[in-house]
């Protein structure tokens, strides 16, 4: 059995796919023979479509990944630099929101898009949880304040003297928790995986840069993500799945504001070796 198939009318045996194979499964005995699977492909396999995107002749078939499921690479939609760069510069972590909610369509949208993530050993193990309901998303908020009120009883508290503030503009209608987002987000992995923090964080990154094609804007909440870690009645509220114990949330709306030009930061800190 294998999972690869070569059509032997397309192939040029240039041995691109025997090169790029991450897991080394693909083999070619010399320049005039077909690339094929070793007898432990279908075991070790990825399953990253390396193979069937390298191929520029469209001559390699994976069961697992169909060509048909697998659309060219447009040269006509490839960014340049510079507007990579704008792109890049111009997001903004929005604390700011409409009054309007996003439509569910939109938000399956970004998160289909940001199941492209790279993740360790292909192993797409992120999953989300969503919350659109806006009482839902109010509890959650008054129970991170809740977590802070205990959390400042606690000694060598780090954040003390940061948290009475955020506390004092809660209880003055000022929502700095979840902003007053009509959607708030949750990327997770199981605990078993090590290297969930990493592919949940990356994949978070590509569903808010893709927000800004829909119009949207994101923010990333560090203060639930911290209350969620220890305080079970914010557990039971947020209700992420039961073996998952790397998460981050972010909010997800339509900016109230918009932005016209791209401030600077400070230069980056490189060692060169």
């Amino acid at each position: 059995m294998t999972l690869l198939t070569i059509d032997e009318t397309k192939c040029k045996k240039d041995g691109l796919c025997v090169q790029e194979c991450p897991a080394a499964v693909i083999r070619q005995r010399d320049k005039d023979s077909w690339p094929v699977m070793i007898s432990r492909g279908v075991k070790d396999c990825l399953l990253c479509g390396h193979c069937v995107a390298v191929c520029p002749q469209g001559a390699l078939h994976h069961e697992k990944i169909p060509m048909k499921d697998s659309p060219p690479v447009l040269e006509k939609l490839k960014i340049n630099r510079e507007q990579a760069v704008q792109f890049l510069r111009s997001r903004r972590s929005i604390r700011r929101f409409k009054t309007k909610p996003v439509e569910r369509e939109t938000i399956q949208f970004l998160i289909d898009t940001a199941r492209y993530a790279p993740t360790g050993g292909n192993s797409q193990l992120v999953t989300w949880t969503v919350h659109t309901d806006e009482q839902k998303i109010k509890k959650i908020a008054d129970l991170t304040i809740d977590w802070m009120r205990r959390a400042m009883e606690s000694p060598g508290n780090a954040m003390a003297s940061y948290m009475p503030m955020i506390i004092a503009g809660y209880e003055a209608g000022i929502n700095t928790i979840t902003h007053g987002a009509p959607c708030l987000i949750f990327a997770s992995t199981p605990r078993r995986y090590e290297n969930g923090m990493v592919d949940l964080s990356i994949a978070l990154s590509y569903l808010e840069l893709a927000a800004v094609s829909a119009g949207l804007g994101t923010c990333w909440l560090g203060l639930i993500t911290r209350a969620l870690k220890d305080f079970e009645p914010l557990k039971q509220v947020v209700g992420l799945p039961e073996s998952h114990s790397h998460f981050y949330s972010i909010v997800l709306g339509h900016p109230k504001f918009k932005y016209h030009l791209l401030p600077e930061r400070k230069p980056a800190a490189i060692f060169w070796k």
